[in-house]
């Protein structure tokens, strides 16, 4: 590991035990007794990471990382306390702390928490850089990413988009394939050239060729000119393959061809033609299934099947509904010119328990429909999401049974029971903005019971907090 580390306690003897500890582990450290000189220290130069006691002599652990975050909002911080009161870890958490130690602590617990807030930092330093790429490229403020689940696809994006590698995305429809695929491509070295896409489904087999690989003038009957495809227009770029579990048999094995040997033959042509493409392929169905069946070969699937990127549905990443919610809300009335501000809980509780089978792509589509219906700045009438054909549901357990009149997908009671619990907190902390004291009061939770039932489903509560990255204001 590697990492500048700064840490601030006025106890010289764990200082310097940490200090050495630190360093063993190959973070560079600077050690500081008084809370006075951290925040010149934060000035002078940068931290990856801050480890704060407390208790300071001069002054408390809590206040000095806010005044600390008021130069550096980004440095995650620790702070030490051997006065172990859930209400110090609570206020130092609430305040912005990324976690807490109890002294005494032991070594390894500790080199653990600084690890994987330092992975934290890198994550979200990644992830802001990205999305900062893609609004300016192409607006793309809607890839939302406050849950864990997304929040490691974007991770995924970040680590592969520089490589040449053919990479596989496999999500329902509605998960936002082509936004992925798009991103891949603008952070990566051929983001000054094409990106093609093509709808595999879209078109009947002859035309699919002809649209990927071009054809000479006279190839078949209306070829009045040579044409160039996908590929050639895609030379030194990207070509997005979608859905490409309808490709037909006779088309995957020239794909394959061109994957293998990095040239193909225009329709009607004796000549090859060279290709420089990044090729990146997404679905909706399983392709394994597919190979099983016959109605996918199995040598292309292992040659598209290299890097695969498995983008959840909606229903898997609740805590994104909100923060979607707001982005399309901003969306539509600047698009429609009128006044919305918000929807009523009530209104957001219908939005948080719907299972969304057409994912962000039905969510978007209820919520274009409720602004264009709004007659007042906040939407209220459950009549106004419900006739859009959503069926949202006041709860989950019947849409198990309801989706093929089987009991198939009944999960044990303590499953459900988990399940719900999970989502109701989700739920809270998604109308309160991540603030605990409101969150455990709706919930009518004392808040160190609510502290536990967090740990317990493993939510991070600044992950609710308004965030500047990718959202709306």
């Amino acid at each position: 590991m590697s990492g500048k580390i700064l840490v601030v306690d006025d106890d010289a003897n764990l200082l310097e035990l940490v200090k050495i500890r630190l360093e063993s582990a190959g973070y560079d450290v600077a050690s500081l007794l008084e809370g006075r000189d951290a925040v010149t220290a934060v000035r002078a130069q940068p931290f990856d990471l801050c480890l704060l006691d407390l208790m300071l002599s001069d002054r408390d652990g809590i206040s000095l990382m806010e005044e600390i975050h008021g130069v550096n909002p980004d440095l995650p911080a620790i702070i030490l306390t051997a006065h172990g009161t859930i209400e110090s870890a609570v206020e130092a958490m609430r305040k912005g702390a990324y976690s807490y130690l109890t002294k005494p602590f032991e070594p390894q617990d500790l080199l653990l928490q600084i690890e994987r807030a330092l992975d934290h930092r890198r994550l979200n330093s990644e992830i802001k850089r990205l999305k900062g790429l893609l609004e300016e490229t192409n607006n793309f403020g809607n890839i939302i990413a406050r849950s864990s689940r997304m929040r490691s696809v974007l991770d995924v994006v970040t680590r592969i988009a520089k490589l040449d590698s053919t990479v596989y995305i496999h999500g329902e429809s509605g998960t936002g394939k082509e936004l992925i695929a798009k991103a891949i491509h603008l952070a990566s070295a051929r983001n000054d050239k094409a990106f093609m896409p093509l709808n595999c489904a879209a078109l009947p087999e002859t035309l699919l060729e002809s649209e990927l690989f071009g054809h000479e003038k006279g190839a078949f009957t209306g070829a009045v000119k040579s044409t160039k495809g996908l590929f050639t227009q895609a030379h030194g770029g990207t070509l997005f393959l979608d859905e490409i579990g309808d490709m037909p048999l006779s088309t995957q094995s020239k794909l394959l061809r061109v994957l293998q040997e990095r040239q193909f033959y225009p329709v009607g042509s004796e000549s090859p033609i060279d290709v420089d493409v990044r090729v990146i392929v997404a679905t909706n169905k399983d392709l394994e299934d597919q190979v099983k069946k016959g109605l996918f070969r199995d040598d292309l699937f292992y040659r598209i099947h290299v890097i695969p990127i498995y983008l959840p549905p909606l229903r898997e990443r609740k805590e994104d509904v909100v923060p979607l919610v707001e982005h399309f809300l901003k969306k539509y009335s600047e698009q429609m010119k009128k006044e919305v501000r918000g929807l009523t809980p009530e209104a957001i509780r219908k939005l948080m328990l719907h299972e969304w089978p057409g994912n962000v792509r039905e969510l978007e589509n209820t919520i274009e429909y409720a602004v264009a219906m709004a007659q007042k700045d906040i939407i209220a009438d459950d009549s106004v999401l419900q006739s859009k054909a959503t069926a949202l549901d006041t709860g989950r357990g019947l849409e198990l049974d309801r989706r093929d009149g089987s009991q198939e997908r009944l999960r044990p009671l303590k499953d459900a029971r988990d399940a719900f619990e999970r989502d109701y907190l989700v739920q809270v902390l998604s109308m309160t903005e991540g603030n605990v004291s409101q969150a455990a009061k709706l919930a009518g939770k004392y808040r160190a019971d609510f502290y536990e039932l967090l740990k317990k489903h493993d939510l991070k509560v600044e992950e609710f907090k308004r965030m500047k990255t990718g959202m709306p204001n």
